[in-house]
């Protein structure tokens, strides 16, 4: 049998490795989907409903950092389904490295890791025509196995936070409120955010059933006012109903999920009547729920930053 010339073997090696990419987008946008059109939200989960885990970002045991974006709500997922105690997580090799090992049978959970290359063709080019070379966004897979599928893992490795008592969660969410530094109008019996003006409008606590609720209100609008220019840029001024209306919806139901989350707070869907908008945009685009989740990540990322930052000046002062 002939070898396959050197431009042949390229492009089938291309091919090779670009349809795993795209059947990874795929393979998370159906799951997305599956649970939607059965009712169940992915960043809403029922945490410690029987006895399980608490509510929190899922988070690497070894190195402490949380995981982000898409992986959230995969992770999420894996831990309610399989009753798991943990949200601490860790590949194959670190459990071996945290003194363990992974128990004989058990099985990981997939979740994807975001990145860029430049091809060597690309950067000759950009440097011939004098401007910028262009990256080309890829996906990789890898494995992660919840601690409570380890032995022998040993003390003092990153652990869940213990959840705090509301009483001490309000203050919390007070401060993440007011570190933000948009004006908040309260009165009306609306909650929404102006974009042009640049405030958000809540009704008063006692219209809340829940005192909690008025927070998680709060922290839904807040994750829309990340967006504004002056924050994080993103586009605001779509038209209800409209998908990119129902694409920034995403992004503030999972971000405010997130903050929810790292607060203690047990995430609610905020506008349910939303799904089959949803359903729609992630059934046309395959990429839309990991652009929501990355977003969703960047919101909760620069409000939880601001307040880490009040916190830092009142203990310096």
């Amino acid at each position: 049998m002939s070898r396959p010339s050197g431009q042949r073997a390229r492009r089938q090696r291309s091919e090779e490795t670009s349809e795993p990419r795209r059947n990874l987008y795929d393979e998370v946008t159906a799951r997305i989907i599956a649970e939607l059109e059965e009712g169940r939200v992915p960043w809403v989960q029922p945490w410690g409903a029987t006895g399980g885990a608490s509510p929190c970002l899922p988070r690497n045991a070894l190195s402490g950092r949380p995981y982000s974006g898409v992986n959230v709500l995969i992770l999420w997922g894996a831990v309610i389904q399989q009753d798991w105690p943990s949200q601490s997580w860790l590949t194959f090799r670190q459990a071996l490295e945290a003194g363990g090992c992974v128990r004989k049978g058990e099985h990981g959970v997939t979740v994807v890791y975001a990145d860029r290359f430049t091809p060597e063709g690309e950067k000759e080019r950009a440097e011939r025509e004098g401007n910028e070379a262009r990256a080309i966004p890829f996906l990789k897979r890898f494995t992660l196995f919840n601690v409570a599928q380890c032995d022998g893992l040993r003390p003092g490795l990153s652990t869940d936070p213990a959840p705090l008592p509301e009483r001490e969660i309000v203050p919390v969410a007070e401060e993440v409120i007011a570190a933000s530094g948009v004006e908040f109008r309260v009165g009306g019996n609306r909650a929404f955010y102006a974009p042009d003006p640049d405030f958000i409008a809540v009704p008063p606590q006692p219209a809340f059933f829940d005192q909690i609720n008025y927070y998680r209100t709060c922290l839904h609008e807040l994750t829309h006012a990340t967006g504004h220019q002056k924050r994080l840029g993103r586009d605001l001024r779509n038209a209800f109903g409209t998908k990119d209306y129902a694409r920034e919806e995403l992004v503030a139901e999972m971000g405010s999920a997130f903050i929810c989350a790292a607060l203690g707070i047990v995430p609610t869907v905020r506008h349910a009547d939303y799904i089959g908008s949803w359903l729609e945009v992630l059934r046309e685009d395959n990429r839309a729920i990991f652009r929501a989740a990355s977003a969703a990540t960047k919101a909760a990322d620069w409000l939880l930053a601001r307040h880490g930052e009040a916190q830092a000046g009142r203990i310096a002062a």
